[in-house]
């Protein structure tokens, strides 16, 4: 910021200077686009620089959690989430309100599911009871500009929610044995993680060759 304004404060004498003083006009075709230039450079600095925000991605969590084998287990909720955050991704849980029977036999509400995931509790909501998740789950993507993982088509909710129909909005996962595979749309080939607890964190990788 001081070398621009610096610039400009010489660029502004001089072309002062160059209409004030007799015969010495020819200086402004120099002074007058010094100027200029060194004011856009002052402006360009004072300018605040937009913050960069997370990436968000938002998960169904009811859904990721049958994943495996089709019976509902944090574990791949897990895995996902250590896979998106290896990808440089911020992921938030959305959860039915049933999820805590599926998985215990009784009610969990947000801020025993995040300490089960290790995550903040603003990070994971679980709707009321009586509430359906979908139009909460879109409306958080919409909200955060995100995209969501899920395999649900959420076809109920298509003519108040067109960007599921874009492609990559919805971002499915599965399993192979204990391998989870994970379509993120800005990657070349899908996120391949060994999950399930069979492996340390950090062993997500792509494909060979990738």
């Amino acid at each position: 910021m001081i070398l621009p304004a610096s610039l400009f404060a010489l660029s502004l004498i001089g072309t002062l200077a160059s209409a004030l003083i007799p015969g010495q006009s020819d200086w402004l075709l120099l002074a007058t686009p010094c100027a200029i230039a060194s004011l856009i450079l002052v402006l360009r600095a004072w300018r605040p620089k937009p913050r960069s925000g997370p990436d968000w991605v938002i998960v169904d969590g009811s859904n990721v959690m049958h994943w495996h084998e089709g019976r509902p287990d944090l574990r791949p909720v897990r895995d996902v989430i250590r896979a998106l955050t290896e990808a440089g991704l911020t992921p938030g849980l959305v959860f039915d309100a049933n999820a805590g029977y599926k998985l215990e036999g009784r009610y969990l509400h947000d801020g025993p599911l995040s300490r089960r995931l290790k995550l903040p509790r603003d990070r994971v909501m679980v709707v009321p009871k009586n509430a359906p998740a979908d139009p909460m789950i879109l409306t958080a993507a919409r909200d955060f500009g995100a995209r969501v993982v899920t395999r649900d088509l959420f076809r109920d909710w298509t003519e108040d929610f067109p960007e599921i129909r874009q492609p990559g909005f919805l971002i499915k996962g599965r399993y192979e044995g204990d391998r989870l595979t994970l379509d993120l749309p800005h990657c070349p080939r899908p996120l391949l993680l060994r999950g399930l607890g069979l492996a340390p964190s950090g062993s997500a990788r792509p494909p060979s060759g990738g």
